[in-house]
């Protein structure tokens, strides 16, 4: 019998693992704070909202046989020119994880591929120069490769790739802006590395890995993986929670921090996260942005949840900031006492000041991240922590210091984007500095800017400019990699516009509009009213690569999207504002833009309009088919929530239901039936399609065939689109299409996209 009990004293007998467990959230674009996760949600995810994918050869089952050679992938989209459909969101090619080397001259990157054929991404590593010259590819191994580093001195390009079996760590020698030589393999663990961070000096290197945690050493793992694998009983038995976390059953192991001496075919790690009851990065989206070396290089600052051996951790969002040796001498010691989350800890340039991110109240992720700067010297922290954007109502989602250390650039959420401010240290007064798009990865390369940024109309791309920006004196910003242009000018998009209007409570509440590709206001066009997930979260001005607007506008549909009360970017009053209140103010908001934008877009046809929504979106389409169920020819409702009650006890992250209800169901029920879509049944009647996977844990599958059952039963026309091996979200590419497929079929059968009606109602 298997005994799973996480407790760092105790033996475990193993379980069934997954690999599943093994993701990054990197090879996407943006890396989004925790705090702006959707845990119920669709909201932004990690990544640029784009999903995640597996540890680049994990998910490639059979790939032994591909070689080394780089594989040629056949083109998806059409060839000519036509609208944006799924299948230019396919052809898409991802750029993500910039990384400006020392001297300032070149951005290193990873650029992720579709191979339909294989139904998997491709990866592959680039650089490209501020002189102007065309992008050049280093590497395109057939099992790829993220997380690109560079060394101190500039000479190699480290970064993870499991082209030798599993995921390890290897280098690029690099001369000249070219490489120099083939990738050596620096690692020879004997478990996979799922993180890599190379310390200041450039002889550490810090790595993440699934372990045992009473294992004395990485051989004790492997050893104990071997024997699980070869012991045919399957039986687990779990005496604390998580049982399951995403889209993973627990196992037995953690996720712990490792380092180790820089050089060839290392074979072995210090482990130096021992002692703590927690998860280093954090599950199931954390990365190595939650740890930063001591500006000496001889100590680790990581955030982490320590569960202390209890059974806390699904309800709780204590995440402190702690201190450990790289050489593993001491147990990790806790830096900060805030009963809330601290997470992101960065160093000054001169390694004189600590900064992190900090939310105030316990058991809340979508709270305000503020910037926190504390002293450091020879002991580590001295005085007191200083709270620089207290003032300013906005979430701090990434930021880097400017080389003098005066300032920061960050980025925030902020009515229906995600811009970059500059964030004056001492003051805490802001400044926009790239004002539109959904911006990410803020990184320095000398004197130089760099961002990635995307937009309703513009996939990630790399973009640079002075630090100042030209308003400051500094030269224009500028495009640096143009992956996607060709891809771009042969297809036709709707024009996006974005709206305000009045809401719940008489606050003006925001949204986008994007008009039918080729449109013509002498016609009128049925409608997709997107709603978001979250509830946390923002339907803004982004490329998405599940909910992208742009691929409704290409089929026919004027698309409406509202940032209802809950959402963020509105300051932290706005997003609390949903607290309790599910079904009411968002309900209100819904109601209220989608008949602003019918009023304002008279091209809009009032009598051909579809919701489509995930998650809390999901929700709101069964809280919309029993409160509102009069309005619309047709609902989707992709992994939503249909019994508030019964959810509670099946989710797996807690701390979430008891925050947005009011306490544990046991102690508040009438908190999860105020709004409870199951109470409402006896009024459905409008035609839904319901879609959910097997492997969402967050939003069990049961929520979804509980809905198709009542749906069925009451005699309602319905479909049921089931994904035996997706989680919360769908991203192998087949899915990717068959869901867009069936999903504008579905569209396409109740408005008749294809036949748009004239002006005068003929």
């Amino acid at each position: 019998m298997r005994i799973i009990r996480f407790g760092s004293s105790l033996s475990f007998f193993l379980g069934l693992s997954s690999l599943a467990a093994l993701v990054a959230c990197a090879d996407q674009g943006d890396s989004a704070s925790k705090g702006d996760k959707d845990k119920a949600g669709e909201a932004e995810a990690p990544s640029d909202g784009q999903g995640i994918e597996p540890i680049p050869g994990l998910e490639a089952k059979g790939a032994d046989d591909e070689g080394d050679a780089p594989v040629e992938l056949a083109a998806i989209a059409p060839a000519g020119e036509h609208a944006f459909s799924i299948l230019d969101m396919l052809e898409v090619d991802r750029v993500s994880s910039p990384a400006p080397s020392p001297d300032g001259s070149l951005v290193a990157y990873v650029l992720r591929e579709t191979d339909m054929a294989a139904n998997r991404g491709r990866t592959s590593l680039w650089v490209v120069g501020f002189d102007g010259a065309a992008p050049r590819r280093l590497d395109a191994h057939p099992k790829g490769l993220s997380q690109p580093s560079w060394s101190p001195d500039g000479k190699f390009i480290y970064f993870l790739s499991s082209r030798s079996g599993d995921s390890q760590v290897w280098r690029l020698p690099m001369a000249e802006g070219a490489a120099a030589g083939p990738p050596e393999q620096v690692s020879k663990l004997p478990v996979p590395v799922t993180n890599l961070a190379l310390g200041p000096k450039g002889a550490t290197m810090a790595m993440s890995a699934e372990l045992f945690v009473d294992c004395p050493d990485l051989a004790c793992t492997a050893e104990r993986e071997a024997a699980r694998a070869a012991d045919p009983s399957t039986g687990v038995v779990y005496e604390r929670m998580f049982v399951r976390h995403w889209d993973t059953w627990k196992d037995g192991r953690r996720s712990m921090l490792l380092t180790a001496d820089v050089g060839l075919g290392v074979e072995d790690a210090r482990i130096v996260s021992r002692g703590l009851d927690a998860d280093v990065p954090s599950k199931p989206f954390g990365g190595f942005e939650e740890l930063t070396f001591t500006p000496d290089g001889s100590g680790l600052i990581f955030a982490a949840r320590d569960a202390k051996g209890g059974g806390g951790e699904p309800w709780s969002t204590n995440f402190d900031l702690f201190h450990a040796p790289v050489d593993g001498a001491a147990v990790p010691n806790r830096l900060t006492q805030n009963p809330a989350w601290d997470t992101a800890p960065q160093f000054s340039p001169d390694g004189t000041q600590l900064a992190w991110l900090a939310m105030a109240r316990p058991g809340f992720e979508a709270d305000r991240f503020v910037l926190m700067v504390q002293p450091w010297g020879d002991n580590g922290l001295e005085g007191e922590p200083r709270a620089v954007t207290e003032a300013w109502d906005r979430s701090v989602a990434e930021y880097v210091f400017t080389p003098d250390g005066r300032s920061v650039l960050a980025t925030a959420q902020h009515l229906g984007q995600k811009p970059l401010f500059s964030v004056d240290l001492a003051t805490g007064e802001t400044a926009l500095r790239v004002s539109e798009g959904t911006v990410s990865s803020p990184g320095i390369a000398g004197e130089r800017l760099t961002w990635l940024v995307h937009d309703l109309r513009h996939p990630t791309e790399i973009h640079v400019g002075t630090i100042a920006g030209e308003a400051g004196g500094g030269q224009a910003d500028a495009q640096l990699t143009h992956t996607n242009d060709e891809l771009m000018a042969r297809v036709s998009m709707g024009r996006p516009e974005q709206f305000s209007f009045e809401g719940a409570g008489g606050d003006r509440v925001y949204g986008w509009m994007v008009e039918p590709t080729n449109f013509d206001p002498n016609e009128r066009y049925p409608v997709a009213f997107l709603i978001h997930g979250g509830p946390q979260g923002s339907f803004g001005n982004m490329f998405h690569f599940r909910w992208n607007a742009q691929a409704y506008a290409g089929a026919g549909y004027a698309v409406v999207m509202i940032d209802f009360h809950g959402s963020t970017g509105y300051g932290q009053a706005f997003t609390d504002a949903i607290r309790g209140d599910w079904g009411g103010k968002p309900l209100e908001d819904l109601r209220a833009g989608l008949d602003h934008a019918l009023e304002a877009y008279p091209w809009m046809d009032a009598d051909r309009v579809c919701a489509l929504g995930a998650s809390y979106g999901g929700f709101m389409i069964n809280w919309i088919a029993g409160n509102w169920p009069d309005r619309f020819r047709c609902l989707v409702n992709h992994d939503g929530i249909f019994d508030q009650r019964m959810m509670y006890y099946a989710t797996e992250e807690l701390w979430f239901p008891e925050w947005e209800q009011g306490g544990p169901e046991f102690e508040n029920p009438k908190g999860y039936s105020r709004f409870n879509p199951v109470d409402h049944v006896n009024e459905w009647r409008t035609p839904m399609m319901v879609i959910h996977g097997s492997l969402d844990y967050r939003v069990p599958v049961e929520q979804g065939l509980a809905t198709f059952t009542a749906l069925q039963r009451r005699g309602i026309e319905s479909r049921f689109l089931h994904f035996p091996d997706e989680n919360h979200w769908v991203l192998s590419p087949a899915n990717a299409k068959l869901w867009h497929d069936e999903v504008l079929g579905w569209l396409e059968s109740k408005l008749q996209a294809g036949t748009p009606e004239s002006g005068d109602g003929n």
